[in-house]
């Protein structure tokens, strides 16, 4: 079994606990970060019984979301978390997902994390390729996949009903011959 820990400058990724849980309640609860999230606010209890239940999870397995946590390395507290699925039918293509508190949002943290996710997924998980799904209204996420070296590949009108109404999404999209590309010239 892999055991994700992946170190960034400022960062270490690394599986989620339950000494996490009142950092990962403090912004899992927080309506502005829910608002583009396939998760909804969560209780204390209902943010226990997801760490608890996500613990239980293997990494690689496809089809399935996996969260991690995305502690300060500085500080030693949580100040979000990532997921990562494989594709139920082809374990070669991963899907990643961030979430960062509110206040640790603006500090370069979410880039940091998601180089760190690609380093790992393309350098030792021998993946082909990584995709996202956002938000179209989500312009904070959008930038960040631009500014990373995400394609955008796909725009869906109104293809999910989330949270009480018809929203668009893009999919965005990396090659790990991409990736080697752009870390050449960085």
């Amino acid at each position: 079994m892999i055991e994700i820990n992946i170190n960034t400058n400022r960062l270490k990724i690394r599986p989620l606990t339950l000494f996490d849980l009142t950092d990962f309640h403090s912004y899992r609860s927080d309506p502005e970060v829910t608002k583009y999230q396939g998760f909804e606010v969560m209780t204390l209890e209902q943010a226990q019984d997801f760490i608890n239940e996500n613990s239980s999870l293997a990494f690689g397995t496809a089809g399935e979301w996996i969260q991690y946590g995305i502690e300060n390395r500085e500080t030693q507290r949580l100040i979000g978390d990532c997921a990562i699925k494989f594709d139920q039918f082809e374990p070669r293509i991963a899907e990643i997902g961030i979430t960062i508190a509110p206040m640790a949002q603006q500090k370069g943290y979410a880039k940091e994390s998601m180089l760190g996710i690609l380093k790992f997924l393309f350098a030792s998980q021998n993946i082909h390729r990584v995709i996202e799904i956002v938000d179209a209204e989500n312009i904070a996420s959008i930038n960040l996949l631009k500014s990373i070296g995400f394609r955008q590949e796909g725009h869906f009108i109104e293809n999910v009903f989330f949270k009480g109404k018809w929203v668009s999404e893009f999919q965005y999209a990396m090659l790990k011959r991409e990736w080697e590309v752009l870390q050449s010239i960085a």
